[in-house]
């Protein structure tokens, strides 16, 4: 650091929507001494993580642990599936859906794109619709992001499966939690998902770096014939050695422990209180944006998404700029915008290890860039938050003493 630099005192706040701030208890778990991953110890450690991500999931069938990033774990779904040439259908809902699709098509995959404007999540009846028209059903897969990290939109998976059933067809249904995993409610075993995508720094408070499948017994069944090479992110490998609580390589040993403790944590609160607080903060967050004046770039509320909210900034006003005022001022990070709506929008996240008291700061600080910024908006957004989260507590104090 220059001799120059002033420290910025307190807390930074990250309200970009991934990674997360690593609560100080995950923190402490991962420092610890390296042990033999060979050794009885870490196949203890190894056969705990692997049974306890189960139920984040929601599921009984096997959840494999890459060293990797998402984007590791994309690639897994479709290499361990799918062979070159074959058809896949995909849900462009934004930035991050348009990246899964440029890897299937670099991977050798035809994908088939339902254009969406960015602004509204997957509609079942269109896929339902695309599905229909595949009289030979030669699509292999179904590609959806449960929530669009770009934009705020959160996808109906459950009716999904329900339009894919309804189809008759039997393409296999994929689907990426990353910004929703240990944040809203995901059942991988009852709404039928064959791979299942996550990420350990969102939801599940972990550094970057250790990513999920969960695969069902149709998507295992379809490995043995998939015909796009794998090595690394081979499933057979993993699966063969899970068994004894080891990996075919060296893991993320610390990750492992950081993992076995954010799992502990969400059971601790128990998931349908984080699942309650994710979308109390959202309301929350979201009243404050329109208190403001500004637009919700999710503009049906039936798609809201419970970890990220998209404001846009009038016309003639740079979000970036707005962005980096915030910084330099208020030590506040917001997440980027992306393709059409660059630099119009700036994303608030509010998942992973968040309370009211740090939203409503993070809310005190976004209204003070706005008068800062000369971005035109009316007072009071956070006192419209504080309003909706002290009625909501509220309201939850009165339930809990009933009963």
């Amino acid at each position: 650091m220059s001799q120059n630099a002033s420290r910025l005192p307190g807390r930074h706040f990250l309200q970009i929507p991934g990674p997360t701030p690593v609560p100080d208890r995950v923190l402490r778990a991962i420092d610890m001494p390296l042990i033999d991953q060979r050794g009885p110890e870490f196949a203890k450690l190894g056969k705990r993580v692997l049974e306890a991500i189960k139920t984040i999931f929601k599921t009984t069938q096997p959840v494999i642990i890459y060293t990797a990033t998402g984007t590791g774990a994309w690639e897994a779904a479709l290499v361990n599936t799918l062979s070159p040439g074959d058809r896949v259908l995909m849900v462009n809902t934004g930035q991050f859906a348009a990246l899964w699709k440029t890897m299937a098509d670099r991977l050798g995959l035809r994908a088939e794109v339902i254009a969406t404007d960015w602004r509204v999540g997957a509609d079942p009846a269109a896929i339902a619709d695309h599905l229909r028209k595949d009289k030979a059903r030669e699509i292999k897969a179904v590609c959806v992001l449960h929530n669009e990290t770009s934009t705020g939109c959160l996808s109906p998976i459950g009716e999904i499966r329900k339009a894919i059933d309804a189809a008759g067809h039997p393409a296999l249904f994929m689907v990426d939690t990353i910004s929703s995993l240990a944040s809203t409610d995901y059942r991988h075993d009852e709404w039928g998902i064959d791979v299942s995508i996550g990420g350990a720094q969102k939801g599940l408070m972990l550094p970057p770096g250790m990513s999920f499948n969960a695969v069902s017994a149709k998507a295992l069944h379809a490995s043995k014939t998939a015909k796009l090479p794998r090595s690394f992110l081979s499933w057979d490998d993993m699966l063969t050695m899970n068994k004894q609580g080891f990996f075919p390589y060296t893991p993320a040993t610390q990750m492992l422990y950081g993992l076995d403790t954010s799992i502990a944590m969400l059971h601790e609160e128990g998931l349908d209180n984080v699942f309650a607080r994710h979308h109390r903060l959202a309301e929350a967050t979201r009243r404050a944006v329109r208190a403001w004046g500004l637009e919700i770039l999710c503009r049906d509320p039936k798609y809201y998404s419970p970890t990220i909210t998209a404001a846009l900034l009038p016309e003639g006003h740079d979000a970036d700029a707005f962005r980096s005022l915030a910084l330099a001022t208020f030590n506040i990070s917001y997440g980027a915008s992306f393709g059409p709506y660059a630099k119009r929008y700036f994303r608030i996240g509010h998942l992973g290890d968040i309370n009211d008291a740090t939203l409503i700061g993070a809310l005190g600080a976004t209204e003070m860039a706005l008068a800062l910024a000369g971005v035109p908006h009316k007072k009071g957004g956070v006192q419209a938050a504080m309003d909706y989260i002290a009625s909501a507590q509220s309201g939850a104090a009165v339930r809990a003493a009933a009963e």
